[in-house]
């Protein structure tokens, strides 16, 4: 593509060099620079792009976008007052505008987007509707899984994928819409068709991440800017604060306060085989007996976030209903073993706020024990491990403190930052630092009418230790400890 065109509208302070030339890709690693490639430095937290102008240009960039004057024999620069920005601009231009020819659908909040999206996505499907998902648990597409690093990618990516779906004939792109991801520019120089927000609470501050909770409600509220359509939980109390500046038309939904569409009479459901939450739906849309396959009170509001949207879609009752019966959500109060005897759940609560959505969910099933697995994240906000300990402790009748994703932490320091929050608790607890070790010992030391949660790793099929992600699926180590007793 001609660099012109890539850089048609786009704001500059200075070019210099020629710009009639062809362009092979666009390019923030440089890395993966090849040759007539633009090369765009990003500054991150760890590393600035501008440090690997001459590899890149080594490597056969033929432009250079920076955020400072540059002068480079042979090869055009282009100054701009913020990389990001113009990443996002440029990589619009470059795909040709994908998201003005396939609908678009951003998910926010706290908790509840990968949820919100896999209900979408599944109501979607039962009305013979393509879409695919581009999230935490990577481009969701036919039979595809592309994996991502952040839930949501650089604006590069998000652009290539939408393309790819638009390629692909689908008529719907879902996409996790994170407060990074907003407030990085990732998600800017296209309208958002529909925007949801999910729920609001105090996450994502602290270093590289936001400098506090006005910042992060601000990063949140950017997607009701972008947007025309806002379906919005008005149950939860920082709503206005997402929505007082937006530009969109709104629809709420909810469960104790008025809304277009309210849950009414929530029921858990344990059956063989099946744990799950049945509530009628009451305002826009109404329809008894609603049933879904995944627990708790914090599911009814994500499936009321995608049955408003699906209805205001036009789609019909027989669908929405078909669509949220038939959900499962890998590392989301995942059921995988469901005996006479004792139930284990996967789930992917890695703080204490999700610690808490599920342990409380899973008590509303009368469990004769809650049986707690659970480590911690290394090089991540101590905080976090102090707060899942007594949360943990104070929401389990045992606990079972293990290793996570160490990263480049020792996991002893961590569990030992996780025991200073247990022992505010009177929870008792045990510490397995071997995580498969961890998991045979609760399932060798359950007891009737129990429910074991492993906690923390979820959809993750790795364990990750000093920069080396090993292969780590705990469906397949559960399984494995089965067949072994």
């Amino acid at each position: 593509m001609n660099l012109n065109f890539i850089i048609k509208d786009l704001n500059f302070s200075s070019i210099h060099g020629n710009t009639d030339i062809e362009i092979t890709d666009l390019v923030y690693d440089s890395r993966k620079v090849k040759n007539n490639s633009i090369f765009v430095c990003l500054k991150g937290y760890g590393s600035d792009g501008h440090n690997f102008i001459n590899d890149a240009v080594n490597a056969g960039a033929k432009v250079i976008v920076a955020s400072k004057e540059v002068n480079i024999p042979g090869v055009t620069t282009i100054v701009v007052e913020n990389t990001r920005t113009a990443l996002a601009h440029m990589s619009a231009n470059f795909f040709d505008h994908p998201a003005e020819r396939i609908k678009t659908i951003g998910i926010t909040g706290t908790k509840g987007k990968t949820t919100t999206s896999f209900m979408i996505r599944s109501i979607l499907k039962s009305a013979k509707i393509k879409s695919g998902i581009i999230g935490t648990m990577g481009v969701i597409l036919d039979n595809e899984v592309i994996p991502l690093r952040n839930t949501t990618p650089e604006s590069y990516e998000v652009q290539k994928y939408l393309n790819l779906m638009v390629q692909k004939g689908y008529e719907f792109a879902i996409i996790e819409a994170s407060s990074l991801g907003l407030s990085r520019n990732r998600l800017d120089f296209f309208v958002f068709d529909y925007g949801i927000f999910t729920n609001f609470s105090h996450d994502h501050i602290g270093k590289n991440e936001h400098e506090s909770y006005e910042e992060y409600l601000q990063a949140k509220s950017l997607l009701f800017k972008k947007c025309k359509t806002g379906f919005i939980n008005i149950d939860d109390e920082n709503y206005f604060g997402i929505i007082k500046d937006r530009s969109c038309k709104i629809v709420t939904f909810g469960i104790n306060n008025p809304a277009d569409y309210l849950a009414k009479d929530l029921k858990a459901v344990n059956k063989e085989n099946i744990i799950g939450v049945s509530f009628n739906l009451k305002g826009k849309l109404n329809i008894d007996n609603i049933f879904i396959s995944v627990p708790g009170k914090f599911n009814v509001y994500n499936s009321l976030a995608a049955a408003s949207l699906c209805n205001h879609l036009g789609i019909e009752k027989k669908n929405i209903i078909s669509g949220l019966k038939k959900i499962k959500i890998k590392g989301r109060v995942e059921l995988v073993v469901h005996k006479q005897d004792y139930s284990v759940f996967i789930d992917y609560a890695h703080n204490a706020l999700s610690m808490e959505n599920v342990l409380k969910t899973l008590r509303e099933y009368n469990p004769k024990r809650i049986i707690t697995l659970f480590g911690a994240g290394g090089n991540r906000p101590k905080v976090r491990r102090f707060e899942m300990g007594e949360t943990a402790g104070r929401l389990s009748d045992l606990c079972v403190i293990t290793s996570d994703n160490p990263r480049f932490e020792d996991p002893l320091e961590i569990i030992n930052d996780i025991k200073k929050g247990m022992d505010k608790t009177k929870g008792d607890y045990v510490i397995v630092p071997d995580r498969k070790e961890a998991i045979k010992y609760c399932i060798e030391n359950a007891k009737s009418g129990d429910m074991i949660l492993l906690a923390g790793k979820g959809h993750e099929d790795y364990q990750e230790i000093k920069g080396v992600k090993y292969p780590f699926d705990e469906r397949s180590v559960v399984a494995e400890i089965l067949k072994n007793l």
